[in-house]
């Protein structure tokens, strides 16, 4: 029989809130917000918009605007039904160890910086600027390899948006080198 300190000490665990307990309805808030989001711009792309093939520019958004709406409201289902998502196991990772807020920064800081470039420098360089500033947050250190690997792939990417897609993106001074 248990005493009655021990029951009382049971007793006084509270209860999680109903709202703490279905936490996940946040993703799905989120996740039906951007669907209507995506929906809603879709819906306003002029109709005289240049078409390519048999699909109009509408096409892929209303898909994926329809598709985050679907899951959202069948996660909710599930959610509300009593489903409960698994806590992350940490396969390779330590739980323990704090967020690495240096790398998230600098990472936010390249990106950051190609959105402010862009227009002035255009896109190769400031996508350069982007890709050596994510390689360097991430760890990469090597002074020569990087930045070049970096400008391989912004002037790259820019050629294949601009030359095969026929997407223009702003050269900055290569413009009228290609």
């Amino acid at each position: 029989m248990s005493s009655p300190s021990a029951v009382a000490e049971q007793a006084e665990v509270p209860k999680p809130s109903w709202w703490r307990s279905h936490s996940e309805l946040g993703v799905c808030v989120f996740l039906l917000a951007l669907g209507v989001l995506v929906l809603t711009n879709a819906l306003t792309i002029p109709s005289d918009f240049t078409q390519r093939g048999p699909l109009g520019p509408k096409a892929v958004p209303v898909l994926v605007g329809s598709l985050l709406m679907l899951v959202a409201l069948l996660l909710a289902r599930e959610v509300l039904r009593g489903g409960k998502a698994q806590a992350e196991g940490g396969e390779d990772i330590d739980l323990s160890t704090p967020a690495d807020w240096r790398t998230v920064l600098v990472l936010s800081g390249a990106f950051l910086a190609n959105a402010a470039l862009i227009d002035f420098v255009g896109f190769p360089i400031s996508s350069a600027v982007m890709f050596w500033g994510a390689a360097y947050a991430l760890g990469s250190r090597n002074t020569v390899r990087d930045p070049l690997i970096a400008a391989v792939l912004s002037v790259g990417t820019w050629l294949a948006f601009n030359e095969l897609l026929g997407v223009p993106l702003p050269g900055g001074p290569l413009m009228g080198v290609f």
